[in-house]
């Protein structure tokens, strides 16, 4: 097991931020670790990068305790905070060269400094000053210095802040590279990057662990009533007569032909639309059973 958490509480005062938590990261996952605002992300975080302490429980990396094998497990793991901290004085290679030379691999620095600059596309920006950046290439400093020295586990936290759409594809492909050896904790609040990157969900609210599945398993989460229908046709047609529909419950047209469908039960009732469609000389233009989505059952676990 690469990360094991057992049990861990933190407490600020009488504010409790986690509660009891338990959970274990194996290698070669990209587990997403997803919450409110103050659910106890940030704080679970820097109790496993040994930036703070726990009030109770252990945090075992690579099999090492972080409470007594502090420096050694810092070594191991690559971290972005949700802040990413950087030098803003400094050049890009300068800083990353600087990084570089804390770990102390063995590796030539300069080396290590070629590698990640092209592993993280900042080569047109390596000689400005990392404060005249935009914020895409400052993110993409901070995920460089996480790399830089090769490590087992990798946490990171708003990885993709501030990225435009194709900045997001190129660091999604990265991490998704990077998991394939690592392992990879994800904090975000962009449901569609847990969905395009991981393979398993935790969900975290109020300092509890309130899910733990596997990505293909977290939808059932939710338990719906019936079933949601879009459909397209090529005419106009009345909301009155696909209320008509056996079992159809609300009709809702959203733009021109396209209708927003409720209906009750668990039998599939897109063969009753297309037989509708055809009785009445209608095209199917596009037909879509809608399921549930991460950010549905993200607000059903948190009360959202």
């Amino acid at each position: 097991m690469s990360i094991v958490v057992q049990g861990v509480s933190k407490s600020y005062g009488e504010q409790k931020a986690l509660n009891n938590i338990t959970f274990e990261v194996k290698t070669g996952e990209i587990v997403g670790f997803i919450g409110p605002n103050g659910a106890g992300k940030s704080t679970m975080m820097k109790i496993i990068t040994g930036f703070i302490p726990a009030s109770s429980g252990n945090v075992i990396v690579n099999g090492m305790a972080v409470e007594s094998d502090n420096q050694e497990i810092k070594k191991q793991i690559g971290y972005l905070p949700e802040n990413n901290p950087l030098y803003p004085e400094m050049y890009v290679r300068e800083y990353l060269g600087f990084v570089a030379s804390i770990y102390k691999t063995g590796l030539p620095v300069k080396q290590q400094t070629d590698n990640i600059i092209a592993l993280t596309g900042l080569a047109p920006e390596q000689n400005k000053k990392i404060g005249s950046l935009s914020k895409g290439y400052r993110q993409r400093v901070g995920l460089a210095q996480a790399l830089i020295h090769n490590p087992a586990v990798l946490i990171l936290d708003e990885a993709t802040t501030g990225l435009d759409p194709n900045q997001i594809v190129e660091i999604r492909n990265l991490i998704k590279e990077a998991g394939k050896e690592k392992t990879v904790l994800l904090s975000t609040h962009i449901m569609q990057e847990v969905e395009a990157i991981c393979n398993r969900v935790i969900i975290i609210d109020k300092g509890v662990i309130v899910a733990d599945e596997e990505k293909s398993n977290i939808y059932s989460k939710i338990k719906r009533h019936g079933q949601v229908i879009s459909v397209e046709f090529d005419k106009e047609i009345s909301d009155s007569d696909l209320s008509a529909i056996a079992n159809v419950s609300s009709v809702k047209r959203i733009r021109n032909n396209t209708w927003i469908i409720e209906a009750e039960g668990d039998e599939d009732i897109r063969p009753d639309l297309f037989n509708f469609a055809v009785k009445n000389s209608l095209t199917v233009l596009s037909m879509n059973k809608q399921e549930s989505n991460l950010e549905e059952v993200f607000r059903h676990l948190t009360n959202g």
